[in-house]
């Protein structure tokens, strides 16, 4: 399976941010980053997959998990990943690359170049936007807590 890597230069300040909220909470504002920013290629490979049936289509997400056969193709490489795409059913696998019976019907991997930059352009806009967010639930946190142990 080829494997691409991908360097986004510029985040060094929102990679500090993040370091500053609690290790849950910034795992969970890259959670929600990643998620949000990967449903744009999830869309388009979902109205470029074949509609013989539609289910192919219907099966597009973007999460977290993997099938037991996908987890042990792929050792993580970080604490936060999100993956997107179909089912992991072999039908999705064999209509994307085709076999000796099928000739492909690429589906993800267009969707995948046609959305990749403004995505990756996109994550940075988010993850700010999010860091914020989190910035300003902690500090009402921090408010309600200190009016609690004023109210004692």
């Amino acid at each position: 399976m080829a494997k691409q890597t991908f360097k986004i230069e510029g985040l060094a300040e929102l990679d500090r941010a993040l370091t500053e909220l609690p290790k849950a909470t910034a795992r969970n504002v890259l959670l929600r980053t990643l998620k949000a920013e990967g449903q744009a290629i999830a869309d388009a490979g979902e109205a470029l997959a074949p509609k013989l049936t539609g289910a192919l289509a219907q099966s597009y997400t973007v999460g977290t998990k993997l099938s037991r056969r996908q987890k042990r193709a792929n050792k993580k490489e970080s604490t936060v990943e999100v993956y997107i795409g179909p089912t992991p059913h072999p039908k999705s696998v064999q209509t994307e690359f085709g076999n000796a019976h099928q000739a492909p019907e690429p589906h993800l991997r267009p969707a995948w170049d046609a959305n990749v930059m403004s995505v990756l352009a996109g994550i940075r806009t988010t993850l700010a936007e999010q860091i914020e967010k989190a910035r300003a639930r902690l500090a009402r946190k921090a408010e309600r807590d200190a009016a609690k142990m004023n109210a004692k």
